[in-house]
């Protein structure tokens, strides 16, 4: 396993981040943007990570501050510092044409780095030849959740900043309130966004995080002339079985081949 390396973003917290593969063969590389409270070595992150060796292009992970080995503490975590962690490490660490795979939060997150590359440095948002959305949670802190919590829960996050969310995975989640807040500057669905590279978004048909008529409001947003939609039947909001990895592995695959002009 790539050993973990620590970049100092400033005003962050240091950020924990592994590159796999080779970067000096002028290869499409590859860039994993993980989920709320998911980390680095999850099944999907290693398999787009091992895919990188196996085809010799560099691939980037990385956990944002409160997650994984990253530092910092998840509680205090909103969407402006994890986009803001994502532009750094994409400047810094990911040179070349990129194929950027991000994974629920970071299916928002993935959307939010190609749309300030294209007002901060548009030479940058060029090199995004790709990307592909699992499951996108776009503006998940307004359609997932806070229109979808009753009053108790809301009157709770009012007066105490904090809800302890159940989850299917584990430990429950902590929302807060600031972060509620700040996505609010963050939504994409309301304005749609203008794609000008292919973009690939993987669905199940059983997610119970966020569902296929989530996924199909991401689809109508975006604009652009390649975006496809693809829904897995039987699929949950992992997308984690070895045939789920298996599409992840071809789809990031093809779009990083096309960008090295190996296929139409």
């Amino acid at each position: 396993m790539t050993d973990i390396k620590f970049e100092n973003p400033e005003g962050q917290p240091p950020i924990a981040y592994r590159i796999d593969g080779q970067s000096n063969l002028g290869r499409c590389g590859m860039v994993w943007l993980g989920g709320f409270k998911s980390d680095m070595t999850a099944s999907k992150a290693e398999a787009l990570a091992a895919l990188a060796r196996e085809t010799r292009r560099p691939c980037l992970r990385f956990d944002y501050s409160g997650h994984g080995a990253s530092q910092g503490r998840f509680l205090d975590g909103t969407i402006s510092d994890w986009l803001a962690q994502s532009c750094h490490m994409f400047l810094t660490h990911a040179h070349g044409r990129q194929i950027v795979v991000g994974s629920s939060m970071g299916g928002w997150l993935a959307l939010l780095l190609y749309r300030r590359l294209r007002h901060i440095n548009p030479p940058a948002a060029r090199r995004i030849a790709g990307l592909v959305l699992i499951a996108p949670a776009a503006d998940m802190t307004a359609d997932l959740m806070w229109d979808q919590f009753p009053e108790q829960v809301r009157a709770a996050l009012r007066d105490k900043g904090v809800w302890m969310r159940p989850s299917l995975y584990g430990e429950p989640y902590a929302i807060t309130q600031r972060l509620i807040a700040d996505g609010a500057a963050h939504l994409v669905l309301p304005q749609g966004l203008d794609i000008d590279c292919p973009v690939r978004i993987l669905q199940g048909d059983t997610d119970p995080d966020v569902p296929p008529a989530h996924a199909m409001k991401v689809f109508a947003a975006l604009r652009g002339a390649d975006v496809t939609l693809t829904l897995v039947k039987d699929g949950d909001h992992r997308l984690s079985t070895p045939g789920n990895l298996a599409l992840l592995r071809e789809t990031a695959l093809r779009l990083a081949e096309r960008a090295d002009g190996l296929t139409l």
